[in-house]
């Protein structure tokens, strides 16, 4: 088949095409209403157009090269067809580009989903459109998206569809959130309870204190499980720190300071030592206390680890001797391990 017997066919294809189109759209307005139907219909219409105008375009060309004395070889209709589909869908684009500038994301939805078969864009343009609820259905429906269809129903306000996904996503804290939002704080705290657990389970002490005391309001069993975490070496160092961080009078802080460490052992002195190095800027008031207990693990490890005395420094930042005291403990003990 030539070109021209290709153009020919191809435009008569789509005239029977949009007399169906118009009549089946008719049909319609027995089901649907009237204006709903014709925005559709002038969609059709806006597209045949396009097409029309590209055919002619071709033809057009067609006509020109024949007139030049140009022939086409004989890859000349897959070039042809090429060339038609990239005009129409380039076309399609500018389409859908004029009703999002008009701001009728409907229309520019409809090009994208039923005319460029570009659902994820569909979408996209429906939830920027602020059609949330249809955006939420295509990507469920047709992008089988869960988490950006539970989002966009979270943004209609549909919190009971967007739960149903985030239990579906198992994203616990989500479902805890909007059980909140939507003041079901019994059903709110039986998320969070088990989202808690889970950071137990996986030894995320400090991450199941801050479900605790930021989405729970319950302080007290924050600072036990922070307490639990010190105690069984799960993140040590960062549950004594926030512990601590969580002590706002600086009295009771400097007994609970004395406390843990007399219960502290042995073997993790030197953890204790590095939380003192921070209360120990954080508070002028906490300065005795922890220059005191920092002393006392400076000096029960120094046989065994040395290079302690360096943290001397930290408790002294205003002793210019101090540097010089440690140089010589060191220049000591080199000598005496020489010898």
């Amino acid at each position: 088949m030539n070109k021209q017997k290709f153009i020919d066919k191809f435009i008569r294809a789509f005239l029977i095409l949009v007399l169906l189109k118009v009549l089946g759209l008719v049909a319609q307005l027995f089901h649907q209403s009237f204006w709903s139907v014709l925005g559709t219909l002038g969609i059709f219409v806006a597209v045949a157009i396009i097409i029309f105008v590209v055919m002619i375009s071709l033809k057009d060309k067609e006509k020109n090269d024949q007139r030049s004395g140009r022939r086409g070889n004989s890859g000349g209709n897959f070039y042809l067809e090429n060339s038609l589909f990239d005009r129409i869908r380039s076309k399609y684009e500018e389409l859908a580009e004029k009703y999002i500038t008009e701001g009728d994301y409907k229309k520019a939805a409809k090009v994208y989903m039923n005319l460029l078969q570009d659902n994820y864009r569909a979408a996209k343009t429906l939830e920027n459109g602020g059609f949330y609820n249809e955006a939420a259905v295509i990507y469920l429906k047709r992008l089988h998206n869960k988490s950006d269809a539970a989002a966009c129903y979270e943004k209609a306000k549909q919190y009971r569809k967007a739960i149903d996904l985030y239990k579906e996503l198992d994203q616990k804290e989500k479902v805890g959130d909007l059980y909140k939002e939507m003041n079901d704080i019994k059903n709110a705290h039986i998320y969070y309870q088990m989202l808690a657990d889970d950071f137990v389970d996986n030894s995320q002490m400090v991450k199941a204190s801050l479900i605790y005391r930021k989405k729970m309001e319950m302080p007290d069993e924050a600072q036990k499980i922070l307490l639990t975490g010190w105690k069984e070496n799960k993140d040590a160092f960062n549950c004594l720190n926030n512990y601590f961080a969580n002590i706002f009078d600086s009295t009771k802080l400097e007994r609970e300071i004395q406390h843990l460490y007399e219960e502290t052992p042995a073997d993790k002195k030197l953890i204790y030592l590095e939380a003192m190095k921070y209360e120990f800027k954080k508070n002028s008031s906490l300065q005795t206390v922890t220059r005191n207990i920092a002393y006392e693990i400076i000096s029960e490890k120094v046989e065994t680890h040395s290079e302690i005395v360096n943290e001397l420094k930290y408790f002294n930042p205003d002793d210019s001797l101090i540097l010089k005291d440690i140089s010589r403990y060191k220049t000591g003990r080199n000598k005496m391990f020489r010898n």
